[in-house]
C-alpha cells in the first residue's frame, strides 16, 4: 500500500468514525471500554494510593499506574495492528476512533440540561450537569447552570474530539487512544487535593503535554470560524493565561470570545468556593447560549474536516 492510499484511508477512517459517532452516538455505559477503563483505574488507585504514604511513594504508584492502565492496551493495539490481516486492521482502526470520539456524547450531556433548563426545571439541569462537572451544582442559578455547561462544551469539545483527531491524524489510532485513555485519567486523577496531589500528578502532567497542541489548534477554529474572530483571538491572547490549566484557559478565553460571553468567576468545589479568573467578555449565559457553543464545536469540526481532507487527498 502507498504513502498516498495510506492518507487516503485516513480520511475515509475519520469520515466513517464520526459518522458512527452521528448516528449510534455513544455506547451504554456497560458496554463502552472508557466505562471498564474507568472502572479498573478506579479499583487500582484505591489499591496502591495509600494515603499513609510518604508523598514520593504515592507518586511512584500514580506513574507506575498509568504506565499499566495506558501503556498496556496501546501496545496491544499496536500488537494487534501489526499482525491482523487488511481488513481487519482497518476495522480495528474505525472501532478504536469511535470509541474515542466523544461528538455526540458532548452533545447529549448538554442537551441533557439545556432541555429542562428552557422548561424552568432547574433541578433536572442541576443533577444532569452535575454527572460532567466536578464542581458543587446544587444551588446554581439558572445563568450559573448555563455557564457552567459551556465551559465544559468548550472544554470538552477540545478533550473529547479534536485532541483525538490531532493525534489520529498525527500518529494514528493508537496515539488517539493513548490521548483519550490519559485525558479520562487526569479527569478521574488529576486534583490538587490531599487525595491526588501526588498520586495524580503524572496523568495530569502527561494530559497537559498531550493536549498543549490541540488546545490551541482548538482555540483558533473557535476563532476562525466565529463571527468575532478579533475578540476571540485578544480574549485568548490577554485571559488564557490566568487559568492554572496551560490547556482549558487557551480554550476557554477564545470560546467564550467567540460567542461575546463571559465565563469563569467564582464556584464551589467540594464544599469550598474558589475564586476562578472571568475570561471573555459580554453577557453571562442563557440557555440558549448552550445551543450555540454547541454550533461553534461543529463549526470547528466542520472546519477541521475540511483541512483534513485537503492534507488527505
Amino acid at each position: 500500500m502507498t504513502d498516498m492510499s495510506i492518507i487516503s484511508l485516513s480520511s475515509i477512517l475519520l469520515l466513517m468514525a464520526l459518522l458512527l459517532d452521528y448516528y449510534l452516538g455513544e455506547l451504554p455505559n456497560r458496554w463502552h471500554p472508557l466505562v471498564w477503563f474507568g472502572h479498573s483505574a478506579h479499583w487500582l488507585e484505591t489499591r496502591l494510593n495509600l494515603s499513609q504514604a510518604k508523598p514520593m511513594a504515592r507518586f511512584i504508584a500514580g506513574t507506575g499506574s498509568v504506565v499499566l492502565l495506558v501503556g498496556a492496551p496501546v501496545a496491544l493495539l499496536i500488537g494487534l495492528l501489526m499482525l491482523l490481516p487488511l481488513w481487519a486492521n482497518i476495522l480495528l482502526n474505525l472501532l478504536v476512533l469511535y470509541f474515542c470520539l466523544g461528538w455526540q456524547s458532548l452533545r447529549t450531556h448538554a442537551l441533557a440540561i439545556a432541555t429542562p433548563l428552557a422548561q424552568q426545571k432547574r433541578d433536572e439541569a442541576r443533577a444532569a450537569l452535575s454527572m460532567i462537572v466536578s464542581r458543587d451544582t446544587a444551588t446554581l442559578s439558572e445563568r450559573q447552570i448555563a455557564a457552567a455547561t459551556v465551559e465544559s462544551v468548550l472544554e470538552n469539545g477540545n478533550d473529547a474530539i479534536f485532541a483525538t483527531i490531532f493525534w489520529f491524524a498525527l500518529l494514528g489510532a493508537p496515539a488517539a487512544l493513548a490521548h483519550r485513555l490519559v485525558n479520562t485519567l487526569d479527569g478521574m486523577w488529576g486534583y490538587r487535593n490531599d487525595r491526588f496531589e501526588y498520586f495524580g500528578k503524572t496523568a495530569a502532567r502527561l494530559d497537559d503535554l498531550l493536549g498543549y497542541l490541540p488546545a490551541r489548534l482548538s482555540a483558533l477554529s473557535y476563532a476562525l470560524v466565529s463571527r468575532n474572530t478579533q475578540l476571540s483571538l485578544t480574549c485568548w491572547w490577554r485571559q488564557a493565561s490566568k487559568h492554572d490549566s496551560p490547556n482549558a484557559g487557551v480554550v476557554m478565553a477564545a470560546g467564550a470570545g467567540a460567542l461575546k460571553l463571559r465565563l469563569g468567576g467564582s464556584a464551589i468545589y467540594h464544599g469550598v468556593r474558589e475564586q476562578r479568573p472571568v475570561f471573555g467578555i459580554g453577557k453571562a449565559p442563557k440557555e440558549q447560549d448552550i445551543q450555540s457553543a454547541l454550533r461553534l464545536i461543529n463549526k470547528s469540526l466542520i472546519a477541521w474536516l475540511v483541512v483534513l481532507v485537503a492534507l488527505w487527498p
